[in-house]
């Protein structure tokens, strides 16, 4: 089984998010790719298969689970494919069979993702202590993502925490993830974030494309503008421009090939 690896938004190896993407040619049992994903360790491993013309199924699983949506991997599958094809737009079907549309803009990879809804959310003290924050400007849950999300005043507080994961995942059940914003300081961004999930992935994923399905209309809603350009403040970092367009969200990127291989069976 073909596989690479794909360092996704940015454009420098080793920065990004890096993701596996394993080019299925029969179907294999979902355990076999539960234990490949946890064998190579990454936040997720993509698994694509072929359907006709330009649609490919995509299954994504973390070292611990299968999760429906990931941007990153989305991106890096797709960076996959138009390096090895002629394909000019990519249609990706889900687990959810949620069709995700696929094309090159001016020399990025425009994602279409689906847009989902956040509710008031009040956050226990154990989450806030867990993660060293004293208070929250704002906070959100996404039900369909299972996340809350918090938001606090400054970025340089955001890029300095230092969560303590232990108890983080025993301050909250029935949870996937938590994710902490900031308004940028700067011209050069609108907002910075991190995503931490060792609920069901790894501590914290480098760079996160599929909450956009919600924090882009959250920070729509708070600045009164359609199109952003975000920064996540991981050690790794990474960038991505994204776009509210109806019930949609554009997800604009840059990812780098890093490795070539093959699974042996």
């Amino acid at each position: 089984m073909k596989t690479y690896f794909v360092d996704s938004f940015t454009n420098q190896k080793f920065k990004g998010n890096p993701a596996a993407v394993c080019i299925v040619e029969t179907d294999i049992d979902n355990q076999l790719m539960q234990n490949i994903a946890t064998e190579i360790g990454f936040s997720e491993t993509a698994f694509i298969k072929y359907i006709s013309r330009n649609n490919y199924s995509i299954r994504f699983y973390t070292p611990k689970k299968e999760i429906p949506l990931c941007g990153h991997a989305t991106l890096g599958a797709s960076k996959i494919l138009f390096e090895t094809s002629s394909l000019e737009t990519i249609n990706f079907i889900n687990c959810e069979n949620v069709e995700l549309r696929i094309e090159k803009v001016d020399g990025k990879i425009m994602m279409q993702f689906p847009v989902y809804e956040t509710t008031d959310f009040t956050v226990p003290e154990p989450v806030f202590s867990a993660l060293g924050i004293d208070k929250a400007l704002d906070a959100r849950y996404s039900p369909k993502n299972k996340i809350i999300l918090i938001e606090i005043s400054d970025p340089g507080t955001l890029a300095g925490l230092k969560p303590d994961f232990v108890a983080l995942i025993n301050s909250y059940k029935g949870i996937n993830g938590v994710l902490v914003t900031a308004r940028s300081n700067d011209t050069g961004f609108d907002f910075h974030y991190r995503y931490f999930w060792p609920w069901a992935g790894t501590n914290e994923d480098p760079v996160t494309g599929g909450v956009q399905t919600f924090l882009t209309k959250y920070w729509a809603q708070k600045l009164g503008k359609t199109k952003f350009k975000a920064f996540q403040s991981s050690s790794r970092t990474g960038t991505m421009i994204t776009e509210l367009v109806n019930d949609k969200v554009f997800i604009y990127g840059e990812a780098v090939i890093t490795f070539e291989g093959e699974f042996l069976s």
